[in-house]
């Protein structure tokens, strides 16, 4: 049986960085090639990053992209690199009209490439096109319609693009009538909670339904709101896990694979199921020797829940900091629960050094809150100042006649001129502090505690913050290391300290009850009645629902954050701000 040693590169591309992104494929091609890897893939549109949204419709771009291709194939060819096939993402074209789907020739496609000898020796576009969830991909792309190929070594490897196998036939069953003896499929799946599972469960069903080994590789990092995770696996015919790279971390997974030999057949242009046209290159037919050396691939461990999610969200933060250009951040931390945990995150992203933290009181602010604030700054080693907003408020005061609600918001709207009055005049990046069941609600203050260019925790409710918190200061003292986060801050009734003697109950539901609420509602898309029907109290069903509804416009001016659920508010929740429908 023949046997081929493939790697699977598991990297972070930058969005529109093409040149960054061509020196990332050389470097760990070398990387791959030194392993003595016969066959090496990195992940969808590695050269352009992903996912690359209306630049897909500017021809300058497209245009880029494949003339980076091109050169990216010479390049590696006169670095000693050429001999090895690497499979590569990258924004294409098509060369024909698709009238099926009203696009002209020269439409852009997601699309991958076989380099080898310093030549593009086959091309292809992704067939299955994901148009849910955050994904728009028919508003930028026509589909594929080939199933390619590779007889490499005397096995062939059929190649197909992340939503390929995500949807049933196309590629997968393509893959077994071309009696394929491996599918290696190219990703750009974005995290969720709880993906890696439904991965695992996804590439083992494909495996079986192909009739060969599956490998699978995604990239890591983050671009706006999407994390990605890895999680590269290589999956056995039978399902058995062979090989799993770690998530949340740029890794090389190389190992040894042996593999069905190829058959006599070089039939080109058969026409597959779903339409596909087999397209197949043959660059060896000859079995090789087992390259020297023994690749030791192993299976990652999985992380917990908490550790998964923090992972995500430090991802997240870190990759929004750097690839837009910030070297630091800047978090007003009041001693409450949510700026807590968004300051630390952003010291394990960033680093401490990195870290500048404001504490703005005002005449309502405990002083236990002032106090947690100061001792996290110590905990940690960030930088710490203190500015009163109290001679401004009282100022505002004095010009003004503000009571109830908007004496409370001038508080906040204060902080957040202050805050962005630092960021201005010392260029670091402002965090936003709000969780999704206070967007969820509406429970923050426009133009105030809204105010940043990234939200941290956007997707966290607020009953998953605290087993967050407590998660971190635990991994702390399991390194040995100080917790960062007071229990104090951990332990009172959360409080936006407006008013006196203020608390969250006051005007929300308590948030195990109002997040299971919402978690209904914005995840699980179900109606009032539907809701009701489950248990819950119709008063406060109705109370939550018109809430979110009538805050639509207060999430749109929301920054980005992480994104870590089944539906976020921003890429994948779209609603019209101006809407009369009240039933849920």
């Amino acid at each position: 049986m023949p046997n081929l040693r493939l790697a699977l590169s598991q990297i972070d591309p930058w969005v529109g960085d093409i040149a960054r992104n061509s020196d990332e494929v050389v470097r760990w091609t070398a990387r791959a090639v030194g392993a003595g890897a016969q066959l090496v893939a990195f992940p969808e549109m590695a050269l352009t990053g992903y996912p690359v949204e209306d630049l897909a419709l500017r021809r300058s771009f497209v245009e880029a992209s494949r003339g980076a291709l091109v050169e990216l194939a010479g390049r590696l060819a006169d670095e000693g690199l050429g001999e090895v096939p690497v499979v590569v993402g990258y924004l294409g074209r098509s060369e024909q009209a698709s009238p099926r789907f009203g696009r002209p020739a020269g439409s852009p496609q997601n699309c991958a490439a076989v380099l080898h000898r310093g030549e593009v020796v086959t091309r292809f576009a992704k067939h299955h096109l994901p148009n849910y969830g955050v994904f728009d991909e028919f508003r930028w792309f026509v589909p594929g319609d080939q199933l390619p190929v590779l007889r490499l070594h005397g096995v062939d490897v059929a190649l197909a693009i992340c939503e390929d196998i995500w949807q049933d036939g196309g590629r997968v069953t393509a893959a077994r009538e071309a009696e394929a003896g491996l599918l290696l499929v190219i990703n750009g799946s974005p995290y969720e909670r709880n993906k890696d599972d439904q991965r695992l469960e996804l590439v083992r069903r494909r495996a079986a339904e192909a009739g060969c080994a599956l490998a699978y590789v995604n990239m890591v990092g983050g671009q706006d709101e999407l994390v990605f995770d890895g999680d590269s696996i290589v999956v056995g015919a039978d399902g058995e896990v062979l090989a799993r790279s770690p998530q949340f971390e740029e890794h090389l997974l190389v190992m040894d694979l042996d593999l069905p030999a190829a058959g006599d057949d070089h039939t080109d242009g058969l026409l597959l199921s779903d339409g596909l046209h087999l397209v197949r290159t043959v660059l060896s037919t000859e079995p090789r020797a087992v390259p020297a050396g023994e690749p030791a691939p192993g299976i990652a461990p999985r992380l917990s829940d908490e550790a998964e999610i923090w992972a995500a969200l430090v991802s997240g933060t870190r990759a929004y900091v750097a690839k837009n250009g910030f070297r630091s951040v800047l978090i007003g931390l009041s001693g409450g629960i949510d700026s807590a945990l968004v300051a630390a995150i952003a010291v394990d992203a960033v680093g401490a050094e990195n870290v500048h933290c404001v504490s703005m009181p005002s005449r309502y602010s405990s002083q236990h809150s002032r106090d947690d604030a100061a001792e996290l700054a110590r905990r940690t080693g960030l930088h710490f100042r203190t500015v009163s907003i109290a001679p401004m408020f009282d100022a505002y005061m004095g010009a003004t006649e503000l009571t109830g609600l908007a004496e409370e918001n001038l508080q906040s709207r204060l902080r957040g001129t202050l805050l962005m009055a630092i960021s201005n005049q010392e260029g670091h990046i402002v965090l936003a502090p709000g969780n999704k069941s206070e967007l969820a609600v509406g429970y923050s203050t426009l133009y105030g505690d809204s105010v940043g260019a990234y939200g941290p925790i956007k997707d966290v409710y607020k009953s998953l913050v605290f087993p967050l918190a407590r998660w971190r200061n635990e991994e702390a003292e399991r390194r040995g290391e100080v917790p960062p986060i007071p229990e104090n801050t951990i332990s009172k009734p959360p409080s936006a300290e407006l008013r006196p003697d203020q608390k969250d109950t006051d005007s929300l539901p308590d948030y195990d009850l109002l997040d299971s609420v919402l978690a209904r509602y914005i995840e699980g898309d179900e109606g009032r009645d539907a809701i009701v029907a489950a248990g819950f109290d119709p008063a406060v069903v109705d109370r939550v629902v018109r809430l979110v509804d009538t805050a639509e416009y207060k999430r749109r001016q929301y920054p980005p954050g992480p994104k870590i659920s089944v539906k976020n508010f921003g890429r994948d929740r779209r609603l019209p701000i101006t809407n009369r429908w009240r039933r849920g």
